[in-house]
């Protein structure tokens, strides 16, 4: 008896553990919000902080946030005073600390070495790694999925793979032909003559 309440306890932590677990890749995994000018290299980020203005802009409802006198100021794009800024080109630094604008002094103070940044960032746009063509707005943006007909030939990229094998669609005569052709109207291979190392 003793064994059977061991076992059911190690049995409910485990699948506490694997609960929490899969809780917690869903949560630190947010590629596809993230804006086509983040950099690369983060499967995470909650805000990106711009040293060259002094703002911030927060990855889950895609606003920016902006000093405005004393107060902090939360728009879906910024104001008229930075029409010349360009999120692709700046430095861009990755907070993933709740409301890093209330210690700003902190951020700027760390990261102002990064002003007028020279060097280049590599972002998610420019980036040919599959992962990122979750992001709206990447060049190959939901192209990582390919339609497959016959043989495993890929014929174009859709949103969904199917494999058709038309020997087994109904209405249609699955006897082999006679004139030893595949469904691609191609001469196909003899399986007893080609190969001469096969076992026998």
């Amino acid at each position: 008896m003793k064994k059977l309440v061991l076992f059911a306890a190690v049995l409910m932590v485990s699948l506490f553990s694997i609960n929490n677990a899969k809780a917690q890749v869903s949560l630190n995994i947010n590629i596809g919000s993230q804006p086509v000018w983040g950099p690369t290299g983060y499967n995470h980020v909650d805000y990106y902080y711009f040293p060259d203005i002094n703002a911030y802009y927060y990855v889950p409802s895609a606003q920016y946030i902006y000093p405005n006198g004393r107060h902090w100021v939360w728009a879906n794009s910024l104001p008229a005073q930075y029409r010349n800024f360009d999120v692709y080109r700046t430095y861009k630094v990755v907070i993933n600390e709740p409301k890093p604008y209330l210690r700003n002094n902190i951020y700027a103070a760390r990261y102002g070495k990064y002003k007028n940044y020279g060097g280049r960032q590599s972002i998610i746009r420019d980036s040919r790694d599959t992962k990122y063509y979750v992001v709206k707005g990447h060049p190959n943006y939901n192209e990582n999925k390919t339609v497959v007909i016959n043989n495993n030939r890929p014929l174009r990229r859709e949103k969904s793979v199917v494999r058709v094998n038309q020997n087994l669609r109904p209405g249609r005569n699955n006897e082999q032909r006679n004139d030893n052709r595949d469904g691609n109207n191609r001469p196909g291979r003899n399986n007893n003559q080609g190969r001469g190392n096969e076992r026998h």
